[in-house]
């Protein structure tokens, strides 16, 4: 695992585009797993920027979406359909046929519909390079916690706390969902990459139980120490309870000098 930290939520975007930049590059029909919200924003404006001025290419790339919420339709402005095209896919010049995100609005046949998400992965020739955000609680998808480390796509019930964090995105009134399609941990694992992203004081708490706590169900994020090609990008406020920040420090001095490609 390699931790990576910047002073702020901007530089954390920057590095964090400048990987998937470079892995798209190496790799044209790079297979990405991406994930919604405000935290990876910074990330997909940065691509934008790539794409528009330096011609990076997306339009073999392939991507799969971790989730969804369920009841909402593509079209709703809180959907993570609306998000991902809005904020991203409309900018770049990604394939309209490469482009998976779970369906929100289906009313049945759910654990079949998952399982094909799955085959759908599997077919791709599985994620390359998986990005993640964390919720406070140390969840990842929407894996809440006491997930199976070793779950896949599936529908998820969302804790309180998840619902109550999720408020600011829904307009006064508006039903929040309380449930949503995501994909497992297990699956996140089956990644050959993972890039997960932490700005502000509010996830210092989930970023340390998910670097140096024990693995356990209850911080899902903490799977994460079992996969052999993690990198934590992190501001200096989520940082703020991590115990070895220096030590982190000199491991990335040294992954510079003597394994560069480590940070490509």
């Amino acid at each position: 695992m390699l931790v990576v930290l910047k002073e702020n939520s901007k530089e954390v975007g920057q590095e964090a585009a400048r990987i998937v930049a470079s892995s798209l590059r190496a790799n044209p029909k790079l297979v990405l797993g991406l994930a919604t919200g405000s935290t990876p924003l910074g990330m997909y404006e940065e691509l934008i920027s790539l794409h528009h001025s330096a011609g990076l290419d997306f339009s073999q790339a392939t991507s799969f979406n971790l989730d969804e919420y369920l009841g909402l339709p593509p079209e709703s402005p809180q959907s993570f359909h609306y998000f991902m095209h809005s904020s991203f896919f409309a900018k770049v010049n990604f394939s309209p046929a490469n482009i998976h995100i779970p369906d929100g609005a289906l009313r049945k046949d759910y654990s079949a519909y998952c399982d094909e998400y799955e085959r759908s992965i599997k077919s791709a020739g599985g994620i390359d390079l998986q990005i993640l955000g964390i919720g406070r609680n140390g969840h990842i998808g929407f894996n809440e916690p006491n997930s199976s480390l070793a779950s896949r796509t599936r529908l998820k019930e969302l804790t309180r706390e998840t619902i109550e964090d999720n408020r600011k995105f829904f307009p006064p009134g508006m039903e929040i969902p309380e449930c949503a399609i995501t994909m497992g941990i297990g699956t996140i694992l089956d990644a050959r990459r993972i890039l997960i992203l932490a700005t502000g004081k509010s996830k210092a708490a989930a970023v340390a139980k998910a670097i140096e706590g024990p693995i356990s169900s209850s911080v899902s994020a903490s799977a994460l120490q079992l996969h052999p090609d993690v990198t934590f990008i992190i501001d200096e406020d989520a940082a703020y309870a991590l115990t070895q920040r220096d030590y982190y420090r000199r491991v990335l001095e040294l992954t510079r000098k003597y394994t560069p490609e480590k940070l490509d």
